[in-house]
């Protein structure tokens, strides 16, 4: 099984990406402000159901197949490192937005909003470099089972992103004005979330396989 301080190191890794800019955070935080908390509660709900399905997927055999077939784990890391570059450009391109500059969304019922998030998650390029980048490289065949420690892991990323999605959405308002109002903020936060996609992106590439 994976040690402590692997568990700790992924947990850290989940954190930066899920604090990143992207899709599901641009998605929910809109949904938030303009239709209530209750709304991007329940998209949030759409979304953990899309860590679920990632993470079976990485602990019923992807995970295993890209340890098997030659090159292909080394096409997924550079590939998600290439991607992780593109995310922190986008972050801090001179027309870059922050994530809180908020989408005009018009209201939906409660069953569209989960399966927008659903949707979101599912199609949200970020993520699949998560299970398929970043969590092989805490998986070792020799500490026991690969299921076990795929579960494991892919627990500790939904619990980190659940849990921080959750202060974001109640919190989305708020940090949206304060960041509107403060535009050397808004620029701190994008450099700030490019540095923790660049460093990712570093780690990713030079970190040989396992």
């Amino acid at each position: 099984m994976p040690t402590t301080i692997e568990i700790i190191a992924f947990a850290a890794i989940s954190l930066g990406m899920v604090l990143t800019p992207g899709p599901n955070m641009i998605y929910l935080i809109s949904r938030s402000i303009c239709q209530g908390h209750r709304a991007g509660m329940i998209s949030l709900a759409g979304v953990a159901v899309g860590f679920f399905i990632y993470m079976l997927l990485a602990a019923f055999g992807v995970t295993a197949l890209l340890f098997a077939v030659p090159y292909a784990y080394d096409a997924l890391r550079f590939g998600g490192a290439a991607y992780l570059l593109y995310l922190a450009w986008q972050a801090i391109r001179p027309s870059g937005r922050s994530p809180f500059e908020v989408k005009e969304l018009a209201p939906d019922r409660p069953r569209r909003l989960f399966a927008m998030g659903l949707l979101t998650n599912l199609f949200n390029p970020k993520i699949a470099v998560m299970y398929l980048s970043l969590l092989p490289q805490f998986i070792d065949a020799e500490r026991g089972s690969v299921l076990a420690q795929s579960l494991m892991l892919g627990s500790t990323q939904i619990a980190i992103s659940v849990t921080v999605n959750s202060l974001i959405i109640l919190s989305a308002g708020g940090a949206a004005r304060f960041l509107t109002t403060r535009p050397t903020w808004a620029v701190v936060q994008r450099w700030l979330m490019a540095t923790v996609l660049g460093t990712l992106a570093v780690k990713m590439a030079t970190e040989a396989r396992r």
